[in-house]
């Protein structure tokens, strides 16, 4: 018998392979890439589509496993999933056995520590000062980790009895049977059965050698961290006895001292004069480095500029350094160096410290096909839904997470060309989407007349309002202004649609931006978000399509892509490419990167007409200067797979404050019994607040009937009227959407809320 190549499974890993799975009568047998981890077997079609597409999941805990012959064996968990597999060996079906049933064993274990122990100790993590808890929730992690090797050497104990007592009746079979027909079968048992207690011993073996490989790395780590608590405390001995005795030294200095040099009264005024430009001197010539062909099949191409350019300094290509060799660094540097109003740092009023967690998400089961199947082809938002489906946020909150890196519309205001400032707006329709990578999480519906405001005003110099003006169709209007001389409104309706397999959510509605000094107004609209895999498999997003950013003002243009995720595209995933161009049509910035990274943005010196793409269509060649990172995402906060993937922003947004409307998202009652992890309150709850909708609907179609004239116009008819936005038309977009009508600013400093409706 020949080697067997793939490794033996070891108790607690990943065991991961190629093996067949019978699909159907028609294509039989298809080769899959399996993986078995955490008491759970996976399959996908291939390893690269393990980051994001499941194509389904069995629980071992409650699965049997069964063998056919000698490559083919049976998963099943009683009806709901079967999976008829076969490995390339007999061998390799012996090493796929033994690590489902070890795998099996630990998942029935956990799962009865988990119903013994249930969530009566919740683990909290320690602060950053609790230097002890840290250490104590490592010593325990480490406790656990042991424990749970030496559980295994357990479970491989079991199996090597078992499979040792299957040995010995075969061989007690065969010694008692005569030479004969069934001579070659017994042989051939007998084998399995050696075959399977010699993987099975190799395991075992295997565990011993981890279980006393981890215990002698974390002895020798604990006796160093022991030796460095050791010298860490003789080093600060140290430290405070020098310290004590230049603080004498200093009291002797100051009782003989009569009057102090003014050079050591302020020492910082000696050097006030003393800035040197030259650290800029070394970035002059970056703007004009070239870098490596890159290549995009779709639609253009961009390659290094040619580099008479590089010497053309005196030509109008120098004018290039003016508009974009400030690069994101240097517009604070200036703004800073320059401005002698800017405020010292001791005269800042103190900000105030936003929290940084938010209670852990629980872990509640719930069947979701039992809920989804009668959902199909309907308006999401016509669907009850229970709040296990949601995050602790509601959709005007998550229209205010766009103003995330609010930094980029900070420095567009500052740029002089109108087509750097396009690079800029543009960076900062696809940064809007990064949050969302990772939140499968619905928001909660608006109340009709819920408002959320976002005051940000001397922390980051903006203030924002959000109210849900409509409710059939649902609608958020949105008003942000910034003392840096940006305003940005918004309306958003969604509509969505559940496919069984996807969700599409289609945004609809105009975003406008518009900047004081330049009198400048950018529109653009939203591209479609879509979840997978609602049903079976994790849960994944993508967003796709196209976005057409104008400048009404100047006639400017960006047009960027976002493409769809596909299976057979060797490009990067969440790829976006985009390309500014004036108003006769002529590209000068070419921007790409991904939604949910970065975005680069480049310099066109020449284009021209390239060859035939793919498709028979003639591709564009765009010669460009060094990209240029003009926007990247700021990282998750620590523990952020448990808050939800909240960011550092969206764990602020439901965050209690003093002072605001009665009708704000922080005051509304189910989603705050959700982010407490009271979940069954919370959906007791959010029933309760949308009887009180409707009933209170019905109310105002009642009044609208009374007013009306005749029945039939008053029939199905809503007078509400927004409380801080007033619906009107665009002159210069040509859009009508809800314009922020003033007066919530001034009601807040006021106190008064008494206009405001009663919707919790």
């Amino acid at each position: 018998m020949s080697e067997p190549k793939s490794p033996t499974p070891t108790p607690g890993d990943t065991y991961k392979g190629w093996l067949f799975k019978w699909t159907n009568y028609i294509k039989g047998y298809q080769r899959r890439w399996f993986v078995l981890s955490n008491g759970l077997l996976s399959y996908y079609r291939t390893q690269a589509e393990m980051g994001h597409t499941c194509r389904g999941t069995i629980n071992l805990a409650t699965a049997n496993i069964t063998v056919e012959d000698s490559c083919n064996f049976v998963i099943s968990n009683g009806g709901a999933q079967t999976y008829h597999l076969k490995a390339n060996s007999e061998v390799e079906r012996q090493r796929w056995i033994t690590a489902l049933e070890l795998a099996k064993a630990k998942a029935v274990r956990m799962q009865a520590e988990s119903d013994d122990s249930g969530d009566d100790c919740p683990a909290v993590p320690p602060t950053s000062g609790q230097g002890g808890g840290c250490r104590n929730s490592e010593v325990q992690s480490t406790l656990r980790t042991l424990n749970s090797k030496v559980e295994d050497l357990t479970t491989c104990n079991d199996l090597i009895v078992k499979h040792g007592s299957a040995l010995q009746r075969s061989l007690s079979e065969l010694e008692g049977i005569r030479v004969g027909g069934d001579m070659g079968d017994k042989i051939r048992q007998v084998t399995e059965r050696a075959t399977l207690f010699r993987i099975t011993s190799n395991a075992m073996i295997n565990a011993c050698r981890d279980f006393l490989s981890l215990a002698q790395n974390h002895s020798k780590r604990w006796q160093k961290a022991l030796q460095g608590e050791r010298d860490q405390r003789i080093r600060l001995e140290e430290t405070l006895e020098q310290l004590a005795k230049q603080h004498n030294h200093l009291e002797r200095a100051f009782r003989g001292a009569t009057v102090l040099p003014s050079s050591f009264s302020n020492p910082a005024l000696g050097n006030k004069g003393g800035v040197s430009g030259k650290g800029d001197a070394s970035d002059e010539d970056d703007d004009n480095e070239f870098f490596d062909a890159m290549e995009d099949p779709a639609e253009f191409i961009t390659v290094p500029a040619d580099p008479k350019y590089h010497r053309r300094s005196g030509s109008n290509v120098s004018g290039f350094s003016s508009e974009t060799g400030m690069d994101d660094q240097s517009f604070d540097e200036l703004s800073l160096a320059s401005n002698p109003e800017s405020p010292q740092p001791l005269e800042l009023e103190p900000v105030r410290q936003r929290r940084t967690r938010i209670p852990d998400k629980p872990n509640y089961y719930l069947n979701l096909w039992s809920i989804m199947k009668n959902c199909i082809g309907k308006e999401l938002s016509k669907i009850p839904m229970p709040v296990n489906f949601n995050e602790p946020l509601s959709m005007l909150q998550r229209l205010s997470e766009d103003l995330e890196y609010y930094e980029l519309l900070d420095k567009a205001a500052k740029c002089q060309s109108s087509l750097e400032q396009m690079c800029y707006v543009a960076a900062f329709t696809v940064s809007s989407y990064s949050t969302t990578v990772h939140r499968t999480g619905k928001p909660f519906n608006p109340l009709l007349g819920e408002t959320f405001e976002l005051d940000r005003l001397s922390e980051c110099g903006y203030r924002s309002l959000c109210e849900q003006v409509s409710h059939h169709p649902p609608a958020a209007a949105h008003h942000a202004i910034s003392e840096k001389g940006w305003t940005l409104r918004q309306e958003i309706t969604l509509a969505s649609k559940f496919r069984g397999k996807y969700l599409s959510i289609m945004p609809l509605g105009a975003i406008q931006c518009l900047f004081d000094k330049s009198n400048n107004h950018y529109s653009w609209k939203k591209v479609t978000t879509t979840v997978h895999n609602i049903i079976v498999g994790k849960l994944w997003i993508d967003q796709s399509g196209e976005i057409d950013v104008v400048n009404h003002k100047t006639g400017d243009r960006c047009h960027l892509k976002f493409a769809p995720y596909s299976y057979f595209s060797r490009d990067v995933p969440r790829k976006v490419t985009g390309v500014v161009t004036d108003k006769d049509g002529k590209a000068h910035y070419v921007l790409s990167g991904t939604w949910d990274e970065k975005m680069e943005f480049s310099r066109i010196m020449q284009s021209s007409k390239g060859e035939n793409g793919t498709e028979g269509k003639q591709r564009t060649v765009y010669q460009t200067l060094k990209a240029k990172e003009i926007w990247t995402k700021n990282p998750l906060p620590e523990g952020a797979e448990n808050m939800y993937f909240f960011s550092s922003l969206a764990l602020t947004l439901n965050e209690p404050e003093e002072g605001v409307a009665p009708t704000d998202s922080r005051k509304r009652p189910d989603q705050r019994l959700m982010e407490d992890g009271r979940w069954d309150e919370a959906n007791a709850e959010k029933q309760r607040l949308e009887e009180k909708q409707r009933i209170t609907r019905r109310e105002r179609e009642r009044e609208a009937v009374k007013a009306a004239s005749s029945p039939e116009e008053g029939a199905h008819q809503d007078n509400y009227q927004a409380m801080w936005f007033e619906k009107l038309d665009d002159p210069v977009s040509g859009e009508t959407l809800h314009v922020y009508k003033g007066g919530y600013w001034e009601a807040k400093e006021q106190g008064s809320w008494d206009l405001c409706p009663d919707i919790f």
